[in-house]
């Protein structure tokens, strides 16, 4: 089969079109063959070990020092499961799904094994393949964090980087908690956010940021890039600030300091993605109050294309990648 290989960090061109063994399913396994996967921040932070200074060695470490250990990048797909073990229950042959891969990657390849465990359920029936294999990675973590949130009916929630791929999901899920959702973009994505239901918007380039007084019940920071102390005063006593990116030192000092002397709280780290979580999402998405947006598409052999466009900074939602045709 065909896989995208990383062998070493770098620049897109490090990406490389190649045959490899296409797998076979264990006794607890399902094959999948895979017809859309994406390019999102992960893909492209891991490809070019772009980690925050304190978790670089810890993260390499982990991955591999001079390249990705698990060389098949790829953290989510749609696709259909061409065959089954024989133990499994969950799935069978034919069954349309979508999945994250998660820290397992391989989601760049023409197909891939994933145990019936995996955080995959059936597709959404009124989803394409494109727009399902969108959801898994970013609309996973902003469930998790907004979850965390705690927001009730008429909490005024402001999401930073609410046209961007977890953003653009944030959006969408706090509307349907009944937030009152106020998202912050740039000046070009301002009906793209009000299209997705946001009761205001602050456009970062004209408009002044949040400030002390807004009173905002919860703060979810999607980039990294706003300015937290800013962001914390901003909060009501008893607010929440969630960050869904790693926070440099700094960052991360400034934050718990004002947990600590304050009653506010600071929430980060990693969402851990489930499958309960990820059949919440496609209820959402069957019952109408979820949709993906995509901003490009691109071929497989396009796929370094794809990482430059990323690595650019300025996407508006997802970027996806056509594996192979769903009528192969």
């Amino acid at each position: 089969m065909k896989a995208i290989i990383c062998s070493r960090y770098g620049a897109p061109e490090v990406l490389q079109m190649a045959e490899v063994e296409k797998p076979v399913p264990k006794k607890n396994e399902v094959l999948i063959k895979i017809f859309a996967t994406t390019v999102n921040g992960a893909d492209t932070r891991i490809r070019g070990a772009v980690f925050p200074s304190v978790f670089n060695f810890p993260v390499k470490m982990a991955m591999g020092f001079k390249g990705p250990r698990k060389n098949i990048l790829g953290v989510e797909l749609a696709g259909k499961i061409e065959s089954i073990g024989e133990n499994v229950s969950r799935f069978k042959q034919g069954d349309q799904i979508f999945a994250s891969t998660g820290a397992s990657f391989g989601a760049y390849a023409e197909y891939i094994c994933l145990s019936e465990k995996a955080v995959m359920t059936i597709k959404p029936s009124n989803m394409t393949f494109e727009e399902a294999a969108a959801v898994p990675h970013c609309a996973l973590a902003a469930l998790h964090f907004l979850k965390k949130g705690d927001i009730q009916k008429g909490s005024k929630v402001l999401i930073h980087g609410a046209s961007g791929g977890i953003g653009t999901f944030a959006v969408q899920i706090a509307k349907s908690m009944e937030a009152e959702v106020t998202g912050v973009c740039s000046t070009s994505n301002l009906d793209l956010v009000k299209s997705l239901g946001a009761d205001k918007v602050i456009d970062y380039i004209k408009d002044d940021l949040p400030k002390k007084g807004d009173n905002y019940d919860v703060i979810f920071d999607t980039v990294g890039k706003g300015p937290i102390i800013s962001h914390i005063n901003a909060l009501k006593e008893k607010g929440i600030y969630l960050s869904a990116v790693h926070l440099e030192l700094p960052r991360i000092i400034k934050g718990l300091k004002m947990s600590l002397t304050s009653s506010k709280k600071v929430i980060g780290g990693s969402a851990p993605y489930t499958a309960e979580n990820l059949e919440i999402l496609k209820n959402l998405i069957e019952t109408g109050k979820l949709k993906t947006v995509i901003d490009k598409k691109y071929t497989f052999d396009q796929i370094i294309e794809a990482h430059r466009y990323v690595d650019a900074g300025h996407k508006k939602g997802h970027v996806i990648v056509n594996v192979t045709d769903k009528n192969e």
